[in-house]
């Protein structure tokens, strides 16, 4: 059976549903049942299983740089140069593994939400209540709902006795929703489908029956859980490397085939031809680079973990500085998610108690107020709950605010009611019976305003009792409640002992008006400062919920969310194609009474538009949100458990303001990463320009295979390494989030790159030529090119630290892992040219002292460039 959306069972009476359903209210037959099940199967959520490891491992040789490396392999075994073979074929294992790591997580979003189904319910079959596994539900059957339960299946109403349902699983609203049997209009949301009961949802308090008009994939639960299964999207560094990663190949490639036809065409011997083309690849492929980026990515996970934000995926690190919009859901992630009485108003005034959360009040009219309202209630105290106390909402924030601002204690507020009539929605209002210490019965009333200003002939001030004014306090209930809150009214009468003394309590009359109770679910401490920060950093925030668009635009107003205009809701979504739906979204920053499938298109057309989208939330509603978002941020102690596995991070403190520090963090890690490719690629850019230009002149090769993996790997490789823990420059979150068409490298960064590659290839070249100019042995010209490479490798690697700034105005010992491994790259290469075997295995020769001096002169060259053109740089900045 298809489910709401599809059939509109809301606006479809209770008879016209049994009968398009073919049921009845004294249930399925026997045969019903069977013929259904064959028909729509079993109400379970389907799974698709996970990628298989194999598949896994043979993506990570399917890169360009990874193929042409084992071609390179292929080549050296074809020669029977095995060093050569067995270094390139440990660079294509350890790559591998690393790889095969990172991507081997578990997706257990489906079995999360699989969690959900409760593992029994009641139906009535052939005239009989049964209890059955919720997965034995077939369309057609009548389930009975009582308060506790789980709903099993999608539910169009058909009894409903004061029912009300928690649904802020799918809807983010933190208040049950009160159910009737009446249809509703066609296009409302799901939020507001008052006679449907949803699959997942919980049964707060009440009684009612439903039939069931859809199981498994086809209830709202189950279309969450298709949304979720959607494959993860590509984050903006996995798309940078892979664009570097395709240019490179295509590059080295192309280069490698020139040089093999003319070398081949030029009359060179073919062995020397294939080496210097694998040389030429060698030298050309960061293979360091897979390493890099995952210690970076590392150093950022242990430090965002420290700020309690806690990463499931390590390129979730980069993206989140990356990010351009966050778009947050409002229950649970940006305010607490416990409903909380901020104001209350008495005929003498207004009482902001947000403003002393803890005080204890004294005014009598205040404490009156906050008295009636705890002791018309059904809350009980629980040490297992958030807020110390469990039942209604509204009870329950009645109940918190008398006992926190010292006006009654827990044995006060649940000692026994004489009488109690409970509230239901047609009522409006509930009324208790207390007898008090000294005696005296009072009848406490509380209910919606206007209901009780129609009950009450007067109203207590600090002059006594005096006749109502209707006005005054409609007036007060309207500015109350046109700031997002709540409100409740409360009252109270003195009973004779002969009155309500059957049982029965009629309803109010001649009541004293005490004051109104403005509630609301705060914001969380902090958020208003976070949403501050991230507008410095360039990031939009967006609100996203299901709750009503007059609390979403409250809560927007109070963290500075800038709006213009109302929010736009899911209504007026429907109408609207994703080019203005973008519009509208800039424009109010305000998104309300919207299904998940609403947050899942908002998302995505964002994501069309350009923008990098980070998603937060904590409900089953948010799940798909955070699965198709480029980062997607769950709340760890309040969120749900499928919140939780589909998002990239869980803040563990579920402060929204953790992403603020993430974000800093994020930017980080990216600046650390840049940092490291240029350093790879121009001292990567130096060695080809140096060794393509001598494939084509009469001199012997200048670099063997080995010789290259050896810088790579050995010296400029544990260099780039340390590049990753680089610490922060300064000033990441004044800056605005990095533009989408700028790429791995900036345009400085590309200047640069060229300019000190080619200065380092020029030289390698000159100081290689005038060794063989000068007779020395092809081992020794070899080794002092080679020492030339490690020596510009090491003064690269400073000018790598600082985009912009001077090297010398850095701290020397902030990154001490990099100047250990610069001075120990240096003491490598001696060591590796003066121990026999090592030497031996390299093809090196000792060096002179005069020899390395004169490579540790050339080297500083490059330094001496880079701080120049930043020096011209900033002067031109400043003029």
């Amino acid at each position: 059976m298809r489910r709401d959306e599809d059939l509109r069972w809301h606006e479809r009476s209770v008879a016209e549903s049994l009968e398009e359903l073919s049921s009845r209210r004294s249930g399925l037959s026997d045969d019903d049942v069977v013929e259904r099940r064959a028909t729509f199967g079993v109400n379970e959520l389907v799974s698709t299983p996970p990628t298989p490891w194999w598949k896994t491992l043979l993506r990570q040789f399917s890169s360009p740089l990874i193929v042409i490396l084992m071609g390179a392999a292929v080549v050296t075994t074809i020669l029977a140069k095995w060093v050569d073979t067995a270094a390139i074929m440990i660079v294509l294992v350890l790559n591998g593994t690393i790889g095969f790591w990172q991507e081997r997580k578990a997706a257990a979003e489906v079995r999360a939400l699989a969690r959900l189904s409760h593992p029994s319910c009641r139906v009535v079959r052939e005239g009989s209540e049964v209890e059955l596994d919720a997965r034995d539900v077939v369309p057609g059957d009548i389930v009975l709902l009582e308060t506790g339960e789980r709903v099993a299946a999608d539910l169009r109403l058909i009894e409903s006795t004061a029912l009300q349902v928690d649904e802020s699983m799918l809807t983010g609203e933190v208040l049950p929703v009160s159910k009737h049997v009446e249809s509703v209009a066609r296009d409302v949301g799901i939020g507001d489908r008052t006679c449907m009961a949803y699959s997942g949802t919980f049964v707060v308090s009440g009684r009612g029956s439903g039939v069931v008009v859809a199981i498994g994939a086809d209830t709202e639960l189950g279309v969450i859980n298709e949304l979720v299964q959607r494959a993860s999207p590509t984050t903006p560094l996995q798309r940078l490397l892979r664009q570097l990663e395709g240019r490179i190949g295509l590059l080295i490639g192309g280069v490698c085939a020139i040089v093999f036809v003319a070398g081949a065409a030029l009359g060179g011997d073919l062995a020397d031809v294939f080496l210097s083309a694998v040389a030429l690849a060698v030298a050309s492929i960061p293979e360091a680079l897979p390493i890099v980026l995952t210690i970076a990515m590392s150093i950022g996970v242990a430090r965002m973990a420290k700020k309690n934000a806690v990463l499931r995926s390590l390129p979730a690190v980069e993206t989140l500085g990356s990010t351009t919009v966050i778009g947050s859901d409002k229950t649970g992630t940006l305010t607490q998610n416990i409903l909380t009485v901020e104001e209350v108003w008495t005929p003498d005034g207004r009482t902001v108690l947000a403003d002393e959360p803890t005080a204890v009040h004294t005014d009598p009219l205040v404490r009156d107020t906050l008295r009636a309202g705890a002791l018309t209630n059904e809350a009980r105290a629980s040490a297992d709950s958030r807020s110390g106390f469990v039942g209604d909402a509204v009870d329950v924030a009645m109940a918190m605010a008398a006992i926190t601002h010292g006006v009654l204690t827990i044995d006060e507020l649940q000692s026994a009611m004489e009488l109690h009539v409970p509230y239901e929605p047609e009522l409006a209002y509930c009324q208790s019976v207390r007898r008090h210490a000294d005696g005296t019965r009072m009848l406490y009333v509380k209910g919606a305003p206007d209901k009780l200003i129609g009950m009450s002939t007067h109203m207590r001030t600090v002059a006594g009792d005096e006749p109502i004014d209707s006005d005054e306090v409609a007036d007060a209930n309207h500015e109350l409640a046109s700031r997002g809150l709540r409100v409740i009214a409360t009252a109270c009468r003195a009973l004779g002992e002969d009155e309500a003394r059957d049982g029965f309590l009629p309803p109010p009359s001649e009541l004293t008006f005490l004051g109104l109770e403005g509630m609301a679910d705060p914001p969380r401490p902090g958020v208003a400062a976070a949403v501050a920060a991230c507008q410095d950093a360039g990031i939009a925030v967006k609100m996203i919920t299901g709750d009503h668009p007059s609390t979403a635009e409250a809560i927007a107003d109070r963290l500075g969310i800038p709006r213009r205009g109302p929010a736009i809701t899911g209504k007026e979504m429907s109408r609207l194609d994703d080019d203005v739906l973008v519009a509208r979204l800039r424009e109010t920053s305000v998104a309300a009474r919207v299904s998940p499938s609403d947050k899942l298109r908002i998302v995505t057309a964002l994501q069309r538009a350009g923008e990098v989208v980070a998603v937060t939330g904590d409900g089953v509603n948010d799940a798909p949100a955070l699965k198709a978002a480029s980062i997607g941020v769950a709340m760890g102690a309040s969120g749900t458990e499928v919140a939780r596995e589909a998002a990239d991070i869980v803040l563990a403190d579920d402060n929204f303001a953790t992403i603020v520090s993430a974000v800093h963090q994020g930017r980080v890690t990216f600046a650390a990463i840049r940092k490291a490719t240029f350093f790879l690629l121009s001292t990567a850019l130096g060695v080809i320009i140096a060794v393509l230009i001598n494939v084509f002149s009469d001199q012997p090769l200048m670099f063997l295979p080995i010789q290259v993996l050896w810088i790579n790997l050995v010296t400029n490789g544990l260099q780039d390494v340390a590049l990753a823990f680089e610490p922060a420059e300064g000033g990441e979150l004044q800056r605005p989030p990095r533009r989408r068409s700028e790429g791995l490298l900036s345009r400085v960064l590309w200047i640069r790159l060229v300019m000190t590659g080619a200065w380092m290839g020029v030289l390698i070249l000159i100081t290689f030529s005038w060794a063989v100019g000068a007779g020395y042995s092809d081992d020794h010209a070899r080794t002092l090119a080679l020492t030339l490479v490690v020596c510009l490798n090491f003064f690269q690697a400073g000018s790598s630290r600082a985009e912009h700034r001077s090297l010398f105005t850095l701290n020397p010992v902030s990154n001490p892992f990099l100047l250990l491994t610069a001075v120990g790259s240096l003491a490598l290469h001696a060591a590796a040219m003066w121990w026999g075997p090592s030497a031996s295995i390299l093809s090196l020769a000792p060096l002179s002292l005069a020899e390395w001096a004169l490579c540790f002169a050339l080297g500083s060259t490059v330094l001496v460039i880079v701080e120049l053109e930043k020096f011209v740089r900033r002067t031109r900045a400043r003029s």
